[in-house]
């Protein structure tokens, strides 16, 4: 084995010394890793610049640390990933190379004593651990810096709008959807900042108004777990659950223009009938796309990405399709969180049959205890009973 890449002291944090121990598990894309992972695991990862969204799924998870073989945060933008993680009570260590995935296998018990990973009592790998300090100064100096990231990101958007022009032209061609999206608001849920939060505070909304619901890959977990159902799923199907695909929603597949679809292998092992949609874009531009061309009214989307440091976060090159998607579907596109501040819901039967039963029971109680107007209620109640008595008489009678 080789020896153990050997980090300066001078950057290792002095105060993490408390040992974390558990099974590893290692995968190179977090988001299918978290499908794996459970309560105390120690999560091997090979995820430069953590996103927020992930950091969030692993500190759900309950991980007990995060082994990263990737800058955590490069300093390029500041990403709040790593923050979330350690202010989490987390151990995120950012090791030198990806040396662990050929170490170590899935369900090999590790060590971590401060930045040190160690199996059976042997330093198998060295790293810096994150603390909140140095992840916030770190921050910092990249919001200084945010400039050359945001000049990158501008220059690879307009490298690929003349590839996804299309996009704008409105020349995807779409299949025929089982799906009714015609003069019909529809929800589309993608995974996401705060998509959990924002779709529990669209609950009244959904109840109400009963937009299509669409759920874009994992999206779609989060709206069966809210307790709806999606009436269709757009992407590769990599993030959405087996339970979630065979809920009944109608499945689309998102394809790559050349014709590779992923997502295809796993319905077709699955017994699930799919259609396929070839597109330049990401799936969440796709899912949009779908609703305005079949004649969505209102298109609110929840969990997408609304503001330059989450489009960053992204960190995935082609993402002008989002910019194209945005200019082309207008003022009909909504965040969740202005629905959530606009919408007032209506009170639903319940609720309107409580307070009628409050007032019914505050009125009987004045009564009872009003003797005048005791003495009334039991005149009318007798002037009633002799007006039912003498109906039920002359009927008798004819």
């Amino acid at each position: 084995m080789s020896a153990v890449p050997r980090v300066p002291d001078a950057v290792r944090d002095p105060e993490a010394i408390r040992e974390v121990a558990g099974p590893a598990k290692l995968g190179r894309r977090t988001k299918l890793l978290v499908k794996r992972l459970a309560p105390g695991d120690v999560a091997v990862i090979d995820h430069r610049d953590l996103d927020r969204v992930s950091a969030e799924d692993l500190v759900s998870v309950g991980v007990s640390a995060v082994l990263n073989c990737r800058p955590s945060s490069s300093g390029a933008y500041p990403n709040m990933g790593p923050l979330l993680l350690v202010q989490a009570g987390i151990r995120l260590v950012d090791l030198p190379d990806d040396a662990l995935f050929h170490a170590l296998r899935d369900g090999d018990r590790v060590v971590v004593r401060g930045g040190d990973v160690l199996r059976h009592g042997k330093a198998i790998a060295r790293g810096v651990v994150q603390s909140a300090a140095s992840v916030r100064a770190r921050n910092d100096a990249a919001r200084e810096e945010i400039g050359e990231a945001l000049e990158a990101f501008a220059r690879n958007t307009v490298e690929h709008m003349v590839e996804e022009r299309e996009l704008l032209a409105g020349k995807i061609e779409l299949p025929r959807f089982d799906t009714d999206f015609r003069d019909r608001p529809a929800l589309i849920v993608v995974r996401g900042v705060d998509h959990q939060r924002d779709l529990k505070a669209l609950r009244p909304y959904i109840r109400d108004v009963k937009p299509v619901l669409v759920g874009v890959d994992g999206g779609a977990n989060a709206i069966l777990e809210e307790g709806f159902r999606p009436d269709m799923i757009v992407g590769d199907m990599d993030s959405a659950q087996e339970e979630t695909l065979r809920c009944g929603a109608e499945l689309v597949v998102h394809a790559y223009p050349d014709g590779r679809a992923p997502g295809r292998e796993v319905l077709d092992r699955l017994g699930l009938a799919h259609k396929v949609v070839p597109a330049p874009a990401t799936s969440q531009d796709v899912a949009m796309l779908i609703a305005h061309e079949k004649g969505s009214q209102l298109i609110v989307s929840v969990g997408s990405q609304f503001n330059l440091v989450e489009f960053l976060d992204k960190n995935r090159r082609g993402m002008s399709s989002t910019f194209l998607t945005r200019l082309r579907l207008g003022e009909k596109l909504i965040d969740a969180k202005g629905v959530g501040r606009l919408y007032r819901p209506r009170p639903g039967v319940a609720p309107l049959a409580l307070v009628l039963l409050a007032g019914l029971v505050t009125l009987g109680i004045i009564i009872w205890r009003t003797p005048a107007l005791y003495n009334l209620a039991e005149l009318l109640w007798l002037k009633l009973q002799v007006l039912l008595g003498m109906g039920a008489y002359v009927s008798a009678s004819i």
